[in-house]
């Protein structure tokens, strides 16, 4: 990668004759914000020693802007580099303000005294963290939300190029959980601040990390929530079931015991995923439920993209007004009405790729598919997202439309029209996907292979 500030070259390390992983390699790019994920005794923490050069790996190299954290002075490390531990105490009588003043040591003078230049670091660190109310109080007499805040603004004073957060959350209420995660996003926002972090709680890793990497001796995936956060990984790697969904109103994915479920709130990159003034280069036909991972899969791969019909009430169309740049709507429980239909041809007709997703086919929205078979069959670019079946194999996927037909054919209430229109639309070409991420690499392929050039026109 290009503006590589950290790297993990093919380390590898265990305690003893205990091996922990081996060959793992990791890149994180200046301006990041990265959640490291896994189960206890996985290695996170490890990993974190490792990358400040606390630890030093047994094979392998650590880098800090291709130069190898082993050969750079501790004092060069230190203002580069910054951690904020699980807990923090002292065993003296700190002030905040004596604490955070810490942060400034590999800064200060031989004779240990502040610069003009320290305090005003001190200062705006104490004010980047809300602490400023908090200098004259005693550190270890603060609530553990307000111990951690200072123990970010400690790190802030060091004014790090890298953040090292370990279980930042860990103790603490939900109130200074989301309290100390916006912070920590404010800091990648505001000052640039690269982050790596090291999470248990799955939900809200899903909210604040644009990137996810899960860990279990090793790395095991790694990429946006919608990649790493899937069922089959995490409950192969926690030992224990989970769904992986939506929940109604929310925009971001949410991992839930079978059966749970919960209450959300916003989703703070939504304002600017919904950007009116983006065109959108690819259209969704779905419905019901069936785009909500797509869209939040498109929305972190920052693809444009308009959706519809949807009728208003829709669980669809609730999370699609806060993630699509365009969205066609319906009057609830109707059918498509021509002038609704026309608005999907004029949406296909601009985009550069269509996505159906396995909706139920009924005749009120066989419409829908009549218009992505015309667009189809112009030359548009399509993927049918058809979920994971033991019926399918690889090469069913890619040669015989047998069994994805007869998995169309169990949702399709249309006496076979509908059906019959997905038959057609492989003939014309199109392919199929079986999970979120295959369909958005086979539509990044598309999009490459069009040289990324703006939509084009197909003649509907």
């Amino acid at each position: 990668m290009v503006n590589a500030l950290l790297q993990l070259d093919n380390i590898s390390f265990g305690y003893g004759s205990q091996p922990l992983f081996a060959d793992t390699s990791l890149t994180i790019e200046a301006g990041e914000m990265v959640g490291l994920l896994g189960p206890n005794g996985a290695g996170k923490t490890t990993l974190l020693k490792l990358a400040t050069g606390a630890l030093r790996p047994q094979r392998g190299r650590v880098l800090l802007d291709d130069r190898d954290l082993h050969s750079l002075p501790r004092r060069e490390i230190a203002r580069r580099i910054a951690v904020v531990p699980q807990e923090s105490s002292t065993p003296f009588a700190f002030t905040v303000r004596e604490l955070v003043s810490l942060g400034r040591t590999p800064y200060l003078s031989f004779l240990g005294t502040e610069s003009a230049a320290d305090r005003r670091a001190i200062r705006e660190a104490l004010e980047a963290t809300g602490t400023a109310s908090l200098a004259g109080r005693i550190f270890n007499e603060l609530s553990g939300g307000e111990k951690q805040r200072v123990a970010l603004a400690m790190a802030v004073a060091q004014q790090p190029d890298l953040l090292l957060l370990d279980e930042p959350t860990t103790h603490l209420d939900l109130k200074y959980q989301i309290g100390v995660l916006e912070l920590a996003q404010r800091l990648n926002h505001e000052r640039g601040i690269t982050i790596l972090a090291s999470m248990h709680d799955l939900n809200l890793a899903a909210r604040y990390f644009p990137r996810l990497v899960l860990f279990q001796r090793g790395i095991v995936a790694d990429g946006p929530p919608v990649e790493v956060l899937q069922s089959r990984l995490l409950s192969r790697v926690y030992e224990v079931p989970v769904e992986v969904g939506i929940l109604h109103g929310a925009t971001h994915l949410s991992v839930l015991p079978p059966a749970a479920s919960d209450h959300s709130q916003h989703d703070p990159t939504s304002a600017a995923e919904r950007d009116a003034s983006v065109r959108p280069v690819v259209h969704i036909i779905g419905g019901g439920g069936s785009a909500a991972l797509l869209m939040r899969g498109l929305a972190d791969a920052r693809i444009p993209f308009s959706i519809g019909a949807l009728n208003i009430g829709d669980s669809d169309h609730a999370l699609a007004l806060r993630l699509a740049a365009g969205v066609i709507s319906e009057q609830p429980y109707a059918p498509i009405a021509l002038e609704t239909a026309a608005q999907v041809r004029a949406a296909l007709k601009r985009s550069q790729a269509q996505i159906l997703c396995p909706v139920p086919i009924g005749p009120g929205n066989l419409i829908l598919l009549r218009l992505a078979l015309e667009a189809a069959q112009t030359g548009l670019p399509t993927i049918l997202l058809e979920p994971a079946s033991a019926t399918i194999t690889e090469s069913d996927a890619a040669s015989d439309p047998v069994p994805i037909l007869c998995q169309i054919t169990a949702r399709d209430y249309t006496g076979g029209e509908g059906a019959a229109i997905y038959n057609a639309l492989l003939k014309s070409g199109a392919q199929c996907a079986r999970e979120i991420p295959e369909a958005i690499t086979l539509l990044s392929a598309s999009l490459k292979a069009s040289d990324q050039q703006p939509a084009r026109e197909h003649n509907l």
